[in-house]
């Protein structure tokens, strides 16, 4: 700590060697410097502050019907391209700026010092907007600003109104567009359906569910043919049982004629039994063996009555005819059952014939129905939001969305805004004493000296014996008085003229 502090005083102790130095650069700085604040110009500005008022009553009440454009985001766009160049040139040829640039050097000149001294600042959240412009002319200043004003608020509005416009072009064209597509596809739908009458896609099913129906169906009026020859199968073997003619007994045989009454009843069970059921059912074998005992019993009195013959009644067996009958109504069913398999088989051969023809059709015809609702619902849509434009440059043309509420009209101050001449007064003689600090400072470092015994020994390495002190005489002692008396006047001088020129600028200075 104590070798930072040594090292610091020896600092201090080199600059105040340079003294001179700092002090006649201080001066040099100040004079130069006033002097220049002197012959600065003033610059004037003007201000005006402007409300944006975007929370219109209509916006809840449209909302749905028409397009609410973003207010907040057009204004702020515009706050960030008010300083454009069109705007810029704008406001040249408003205020007059542009007669005074001759040449195209003057001309950007102009505009790069508009775009530099306009400033404009405001708060997004509650819309409040100060627009300020500096210039050495106060009436200037004012016109160009109230020229910013103006530009700011018209252009915010007709930028939403040129916004819907094009929108409505650009909608209108859609929809002519989307018009000529919807007709040439709905053109291509009908002489679609017209060239493929029968196979369209929805009459009678799709390919695959209309083919495996036919197959079920072919399977069903198999099998039920199949059924109905079995039965007449079964038929024609109880009908080559029976005879077509019955021979009844005279009254001497009347035996017989039970038997054969009883016979013939179980044969008309057997043969009901049959229609539901298969010979192998128990029913049906315990009266066929009922039946083939009273048989046996018949015939042994057929062969008694052999021995002593008797005249017999001829008459028709019913069994005989009811099973002819059943016989012909299996041979009806049979020729419908087999017609019935060839129209199957017939419409079957035919679907497999167009096994690649009809998936072909329905993906185009899926194809020309998916384009054609495409086109339709787009048509649909724009017609919708054609409405909704047109309906939002009714309420962007008879109402005001955005209003803008001037606050503060254009103004400017009697006091000019810049330069703040005291402050820079007071600047210009401290940057001068810090310069000839630095000065001092850089001289010492180049030119360094020795001021303390350990800068000695650290610099020869040897040891140090002792000090020799310089006695100074009258002499020496009156030069060093007379010398700190003029530097003591120097800064006081300096002080002085600091002071005068404060007095000037804010007492006397016509401008304070």
């Amino acid at each position: 700590m104590n070798e930072a502090v040594e090292q610091v005083l020896g600092y201090a102790r080199s600059i105040w060697r340079r003294r001179w130095i700092v002090l006649m650069t201080a001066w040099i700085v100040a004079v130069a410097g006033w002097v220049w604040v002197y012959l600065l110009e003033n610059r004037y500005e003007a201000q005006a502050r402007v409300y944006v008022d975007t929370q219109s009553l209509l916006r809840p009440l449209l909302s749905g019907l028409a397009i609410q454009p973003n207010t907040t985001q057009q204004v702020a766009m515009m706050t960030r391209t008010l300083a454009s160049r069109p705007n810029l040139e704008k406001v040249a040829r408003m205020t007059d700026l542009d007669l005074r640039a001759k040449t195209p050097q003057q001309q950007e000149a102009l505009y790069n010092g508009l775009a530099a001294a306009i400033r404009l600042q405001g708060t997004e959240r509650e819309n409040l907007y100060t627009i300020a412009y500096q210039n050495n002319s106060p009436d200037v200043a004012k016109r160009v600003v109230q020229a910013l004003l103006t530009i700011f608020t018209e252009s915010s509005l007709g930028g939403a109104r040129k916004d819907i416009s094009n929108t409505q072009k650009f909608i209108d064209d859609q929809l002519k567009a989307y018009e000529v597509r919807l007709l040439e596809k709905e053109k291509q739908l009908e002489d679609f359906k017209r060239r493929n009458v029968g196979t369209m896609p929805g009459q009678g099913g799709d390919f695959y569910g209309k083919l495996n129906e036919i197959n079920l169906a072919l399977e069903q009026a198999k099998l039920d043919l199949e059924e109905v020859s079995n039965r007449k199968k079964q038929l024609q073997q109880q009908l080559d049982d029976q005879d077509e003619v019955l021979s009844t007994p005279l009254p001497g045989g009347a035996s017989a004629t039970a038997l054969d009454g009883r016979i013939t009843a179980l044969q008309t069970q057997v043969d009901n039994l049959r229609l539901r059921y298969t010979d192998l059912h128990p029913e049906i074998t315990r009266t066929k063996q009922l039946i083939a005992r009273l048989q046996d019993q018949k015939k042994q009195e057929e062969d008694a009555l052999k021995a002593q013959p008797q005249a017999a009644i001829k008459a028709q067996n019913p069994v005989y005819q009811q099973l002819s009958i059943a016989i012909a109504e299996a041979d009806a069913n049979m020729a419908s059952l087999k017609a019935r398999v060839a129209q199957m088989q017939s419409k079957r051969n035919q679907l497999y014939q167009s096994v690649d023809r009809i998936p072909q059709i329905e993906a185009e015809y899926t194809q020309l129905t998916r384009d054609y609702e495409v086109y339709k619902s787009n048509y649909s849509s724009m017609l919708a939001k054609r409405e909704t434009a047109a309906l939002s440059s009714e309420v962007e043309s008879k109402t005001d969305v955005v209003e803008f509420r001037v606050i503060d009209p254009p103004r400017v101050p009697s006091k000019p805004a810049w330069p703040n001449r005291p402050l820079l007064v007071v600047a210009v003689p401290i940057g001068g004493i810090t310069l000839g600090l630095a000065l001092a400072f850089l001289l010492a470092q180049i030119r360094p000296s020795i001021e303390t015994r350990r800068q000695l020994t650290e610099i020869t390495a040897y040891p140090l014996l002792g000090m020799v002190t310089m006695i100074e005489t009258d002499a020496s002692r009156g030069r060093k008085r007379r010398s700190n008396l003029i530097f003591t006047a120097g800064v006081g001088g300096l002080v002085l003229a600091l002071l005068a020129q404060m007095i000037y600028y804010l007492v006397l200075s016509p401008a304070a």
